[in-house]
């Protein structure tokens, strides 16, 4: 508790008290005038307080640990929506817990006052007359606050709809006598919409506002509507289709100060009826020139208000957990789900009870892709052993620490005939054939490997490789160039040899 005096020149009063332990959070009141609109002074006044965030320490919880915000935010009340681990948290979004009480009691008046009625007990009659007074039959003992603004019309269409205000009961000094209700409703139709039939003027919704004339200081704005119809009976109207008014953009222009747009138009309420949130946004233009932090509010909440709800609300759970991706590796899908807490048969209720979205994984391992094998080649050798080969392409090469690629070549082994060896009957013959051929013809040049009956020509060069890469096959010939009459051998023809060519992968 506290004392104080206030007088004609200081009768606003405000006050700040941090909540403990928290991170920085506090309640207290800002500018409450204690005097009445007959310039007397307030007899009681009772408020009831919510939490305000400083700005100053970041946290969720009454004993999260100290961690200063950097850079500072504004000072902001509390929402049921901030954090989950909070403990004023509330999934449907909810008005936010009343944590303290302030009553403010007038003790005594000293010196010469404003008012003119002398000081008695009409005279605190007097005082507790509320601020604004309606047409109605609100007792002089019921203290309330002014009506907040009118809601939106529940029907956007020129059907009739509902709208709300309300205030808040302050102090009730006779608790025998009733309060009335903290509630208005008015019926109302949208924009452009009136009551006389025959005379209706359908108007559109407005568009958006106009950019501000200015970038920064005070300038215009203006936003335009069009007649979507006009009415039956012929009449001109006479609803206005354009309205102006004064915008402030980055109302210090000094080279400290951050560059911001203009607030965009307000997203839709939150809730269809009752109380509800909306935000707006706006975004930084320009970091200051100075060089220093931006601590400009790029997003504004604040509570709106809708017609009063008529049917009971979804009672829902919180969200579960996302499950686990669907798949291993790669694109796959996760979702959550949501139970109805309330009984269908309370009121429909058309909320989504489930929610899938896309999930990424590190990529799948791709394993190494081949070609189907080549037909086996010919054998390199005529005679003898020699090889055959046969090869494949590479498709994919492995990515993502897939199966590496197995060999591309393949060979095995080859045996035609024999080959003549050793010193035989046919051999002596053949070679004592070329000597003399040799002591004949000593001017020719003998090429090549020789072969019994016959002399070669030598072998040609070898072909270019049928494949690049992957393992290909190169040839090379060799013709005879003279049969012998006389031989008896029936080895003299052309031969061929096959090897294997550029078999590094692709």
């Amino acid at each position: 508790s506290a004392e104080f005096s206030v007088d004609r020149t200081r009768h606003l009063m405000s006050f700040l008290t941090m909540l403990g332990p928290s991170p920085d959070w506090n309640v207290g009141l800002s500018a409450e005038d204690l005097c009445t609109k007959d310039c007397g002074w307030v007899q009681k006044v009772i408020q009831d307080l919510i939490p305000w965030d400083a700005g100053t320490d970041s946290g969720v919880t009454y004993e999260s640990p100290n961690k200063p915000t950097i850079p500072q935010e504004k000072i902001r009340p509390l929402t049921s929506l901030d954090h989950p681990q909070s403990p004023f948290y509330d999934p449907e979004g909810g008005s936010i817990a009343v944590v303290a009480r302030v009553v403010i009691e007038r003790i005594a008046r000293k010196g010469e006052q404003c008012n003119i009625i002398p000081d008695n007990v009409d005279d605190i009659v007097a005082d507790l007359v509320p601020e604004e007074k309606e047409e109605d039959d609100t007792p002089e003992t019921c203290i309330y606050s002014n009506w907040s603004p009118w809601s939106a019309c529940s029907s956007s269409t020129c059907d009739k709809g509902k709208r709300m205000r309300q205030r808040m009961l302050k102090a009730q000094l006779d608790l025998s006598v009733p309060c009335p209700d903290t509630q208005d409703f008015q019926p109302c139709m949208g924009p452009g919409c009136s009551d006389e039939d025959g005379s209706t003027c359908m108007m559109s919704e407005w568009i958006t506002w106009s950019p501000c004339t200015v970038s920064c200081g005070m300038g215009m704005r203006s936003r335009e509507r069009y007649v979507k119809q006009f009415p039956d009976d012929g009449s001109m109207c006479k609803v206005p289709t354009e309205e102006t008014e004064k915008c402030i953009v980055n109302e210090e222009c000094s080279p400290s100060s951050c560059l911001v747009t203009e607030w965009a138009e307000w997203n839709e309420c939150s809730a269809s009826c009752g109380i509800g949130m909306k935000k707006r946004h706006r975004m930084i233009k320009m970091t200051p020139a100075d060089g220093s932090m931006c601590n400009t509010e790029t997003t504004e909440v604040e509570k709106c208000m809708m017609p009063e709800c008529h049917t009971i609300p979804c009672m829902l759970s919180p969200w579960s957990e996302w499950s686990d991706c669907s798949v291993t590796c790669g694109k796959g899908m996760r979702t959550r789900q949501r139970m109805l807490k309330s009984a269908a048969e309370l009121g429909d209720c058309n909320e989504e009870l489930e929610q899938v979205e896309k999930c990424m994984l590190p990529e799948c391992p791709i394993d190494c892709e081949l070609t189907e094998w080549s037909k086996w080649s010919e054998c390199n050798k005529s005679c003898g052993k020699g090889h055959i080969i046969r090869t494949r392409m590479i498709k994919m090469e492995p990515q993502f620490g897939g199966a590496p690629c197995p060999e591309t070549v393949q060979r095995k082994k080859c045996r035609i005939r024999k080959c003549l060896r050793g010193p035989s009957l046919e051999k002596r013959r053949w070679k004592e054939a070329r000597e003399k051929r040799r002591s004949e013809h000593t001017k020719e040049d003998v090429e090549g490997e020789p072969y019994p009956g016959c002399k070669m020509r030598p072998w040609t060069a070898w072909s270019e490789c049928t494949k690049l890469c992957g393992g290909g096959i190169q040839e090379r010939f060799m013709t005879v160039k003279k049969r012998f009459k006389s031989t008896q051998f029936t080895s003299c023809k052309d031969k061929k040899e096959i090897r294997a060519c550029n078999v590094h992968p692709c």
